[in-house]
């Protein structure tokens, strides 16, 4: 293997730049060479890259979102598609792809393996943090440090004017970066889409809280969470609206209704995300330099490691229990 494609895909997460950079130099350590494809997929279909050396990866390790930037490919999408970009692949001399990015733009690697042979190594990056196989996804810290600030700071002002907020969490069916960030903030109620919850508890748990002398509560919603109680009520409103709205009406207290957005995703990432994708991007080099065709860097805690691509994109990504009942007895 002498030459290395690498690209970012799908949303951007703090952290990978850092993938890259270690990408790029773990490769020239190891006297090979690297491209990195503008915007995804979609830059391997039209050829739009640049050649990657030590040099044109300095000074990013602090940047966030990713300076080869990122998009999604409906081209890529179908297997014309695809043959395409494997062409273009074999015509620029790419021996291995690595791919930067969360469940869809890793599964665009299996397929690119298992249509065209060509060695892929995925490294999860999506501060979602929902692929399996791995404890932390690149970005999920970050994240999660940059929601504990503004629920810090949503917490002064609902102290200050006895408020409830409501304070809706990205994650789209996954409630990992809700529930590690409603604990770390001391949120009332924790609202995630594994676990089902009726609007009562809600109300309840607001009633409890009021009688120990409470002046505020702070409830953390993931965006994905109550699709059973909207498919009930067919509502079109946010999950957040529809608590927010619900809880005035019960308890004829002040509430607002916070959507933390695209906000989540920016930022410079944290050493934490520094270390973990520098150690995720040298490993996806060394895997395929080694011989490994279709794995996924996986961080299990203490070691950076190589998994099934195919197993990792196939597993579902539990919830740990023990974390979501001690959010519980903490916020009683």
């Amino acid at each position: 293997m002498k030459k290395i494609g690498v690209l970012t895909s799908g949303g951007d997460a703090p952290g990978m730049n850092p993938a890259i950079r270690a990408v790029v130099r773990t490769a020239a350590y190891r006297n090979k060479e690297v491209i990195g494809f503008y915007n995804g997929y979609d830059g391997i279909l039209k050829n739009n890259y640049i050649e990657l050396n030590r040099r044109s990866v300095g000074d990013i390790i602090h940047r966030g979102g990713t300076f080869l930037r990122t998009a999604r490919c409906d081209e890529f999408k179908t297997k014309k598609g695809r043959k395409k970009a494997y062409k273009n692949l074999e015509q620029l001399k790419v021996d291995g792809l690595i791919v930067i990015g969360g469940n869809g733009s890793l599964t665009g690697a299996k397929l690119l393996y298992e249509e065209f042979n060509l060695p892929v190594m995925g490294i999860p990056a999506t501060i979602d943090n929902d692929l399996a196989m791995t404890e932390f996804c690149i970005g999920f810290d970050t994240a999660m440090n940059t929601v504990l600030d503004a629920l810090n700071k949503i917490r002064d002002t609902a102290t200050s004017h006895e408020r409830t907020f409501v304070v809706e969490i990205m994650g789209r069916d996954a409630g990992y970066l809700a529930l590690h960030t409603g604990m770390a903030g001391g949120a009332e109620s924790i609202l995630i889409p594994e676990i089902d919850f009726r609007l009562e508890e809600i109300i309840s748990n607001c009633k409890a809280g009021i009688k120990r002398g409470k002046l505020h509560n702070i409830i953390v919603v993931a965006e994905g969470a109550g699709k059973k109680l909207k498919d009930e009520t067919d509502d079109k409103r946010s999950i957040g609206a529809i608590i927010g709205n619900h809880i005035k009406k019960e308890l004829s207290v002040e509430t607002r209704i916070t959507i933390l957005g695209h906000l989540q995703r920016g930022g410079s990432p944290t050493a934490i995300d520094r270390i973990i994708s520098t150690r995720m991007g040298a490993k996806s080099v060394e895997l395929l330099l080694d011989g490994d065709e279709a794995k996924m860097v996986s961080f299990d805690g203490k070691k950076i490691l190589g998994v099934n691509l195919d197993e990792a994109l196939s597993k579902e990504k539990n919830i740990d229990m023990d974390i979501y009942n001690l959010a519980r007895i903490m916020s009683l």
